[in-house]
């Protein structure tokens, strides 16, 4: 554990304020759930929630099911890390933080696509040359993660969106 060498008062209502500097490095927004851990040795520690991170293996088998279907990289992550991946190295992804870029096409709650010739940023790195469709995960209300097909060799079809879209309802309905 680091220490940060910021010390806050509990006020009367149970409640602590986090730096804003703690918040910012570790893409804490507002109304971002977090969760509450204890040890033995009596230290509270807090983790930021993921529900989608619950379903890692689910998620990673339905990734390797989508690759195997198109033949396409397929992604899900959650708003913060990649927790699946299949048709390219895990190693490039898995656990790897998510860019801004993509932080901001999930705000807008609608699926998102590039091909190879639209003048759009592809955000996933490593396929700045691919087509891309980015379709979010949206559990009550709020948007969880995202599932991901990329693809290198043609534009993706509406074919395609649609079983993005129907894996990132299928992973939300996952969730309770």
């Amino acid at each position: 554990m680091k220490a940060t060498g910021i010390v806050r008062r509990i006020d009367d209502l149970g409640r602590i304020v986090i730096p804003k500097e703690i918040r910012r490095t570790m893409r804490i927004k507002e109304r971002d759930a977090l969760e509450i851990f204890t040890d033995r040795d009596g230290e509270v520690i807090l983790k930021k929630y993921s529900p989608i991170a619950n379903l890692e293996d689910f998620a990673q088998e339905y990734a390797e099911s989508l690759f195997e279907s198109t033949g396409h990289v397929s992604l899900i992550l959650d708003r913060d890390t990649y927790i699946a991946v299949a048709g390219t190295s895990k190693k490039a992804f898995l656990g790897k933080p998510v860019d801004d870029e993509i932080t901001d096409i999930l705000e807008h709650r609608q699926p998102w696509s590039a091909s190879l010739e639209s003048a759009h940023k592809m955000p996933i790195p490593g396929f700045e040359d691919a087509s891309q469709m980015i379709v979010p995960i949206i559990h009550e209300g709020d948007v969880v993660g995202a599932v991901i097909l990329v693809s290198r060799e043609k534009s993706l079809s509406e074919l395609e969106q649609t079983l993005c879209q129907t894996a990132a309802d299928f992973l939300a309905k996952q969730l309770g």
